[in-house]
């Protein structure tokens, strides 16, 4: 399943668009960015794969993790969610060789709750941040899984995580000096979530 989607001829396409548009990847040449942004994102599916039920790839920036695990599973439904209008025309642009893909221009906080059964992130904030905007979104039985790097916080995050009704936190190993912080929903999102726009950054929970 990741070779066929790491041939797809729509994600040659994307990462040639994604590479060429300023101001949505600081990565120029095309080799580096299948490897950061193709093959990086396809290593979640492993972990996606887990959990059944429509995904939503927050803060979706230029796509990733979002487009090549839509690729590897047409089957479901995939939302990319961006709060940047000029990355959300971007998207939609990308999104039309995708037809499970929608893309919704907005915030975390603005989005129903317990509604996903996978909410993703990459690169969006410092995981205890990224955790509390994803895991509201989760419907319980899914979960949130982000994309870290060497130091995960997983402490942090454990708070944040009890906070939500969420479990406990797990790592995985997506290569690279990359990790996977893994977090099931357990129940529904507590009175009181999301927090207002803009919170969560100002005033975390861990």
């Amino acid at each position: 399943m990741v070779e066929e989607a790491a041939r797809d001829p729509r994600l040659k396409r994307w990462l040639c668009e994604l590479t060429a548009t300023p101001g949505l990847t600081a990565v120029r040449d095309t080799a580096a960015a299948r490897r950061q942004h193709l093959a990086d994102s396809l290593a979640a599916l492993p972990v996606v794969g887990r959990f059944a039920g429509p995904l939503v790839d927050v803060g979706s920036g230029g796509g990733a993790p979002g487009l090549p695990l839509a690729a590897a599973l047409p089957d479901r439904e995939v939302t990319l969610l961006e709060a940047s209008r000029r990355k959300c025309d971007f998207l939609r642009e990308a999104a039309r060789d995708f037809p499970n893909v929608r893309v919704v221009h907005g915030r975390a906080e603005e989005q129903p709750v317990d509604t996903w059964g996978v909410a993703v992130a990459k690169a969006l904030a410092a995981p205890p941040v990224a955790l509390e905007w994803c895991l509201a979104l989760v419907r319980p039985g899914g979960a949130a899984v982000l994309f870290v790097g060497e130091d995960p916080r997983l402490q942090q995050v454990a708070t944040v995580a009890a906070q939500l009704a969420g479990g406990m936190p797990e790592l995985a190993d997506a290569g690279k000096r990359r990790n996977l912080v893994v977090v099931r929903k357990d129940g529904p999102t507590p009175p009181g979530f999301p927090r207002r726009p803009g919170v969560a950054r100002k005033r975390p929970l861990a």
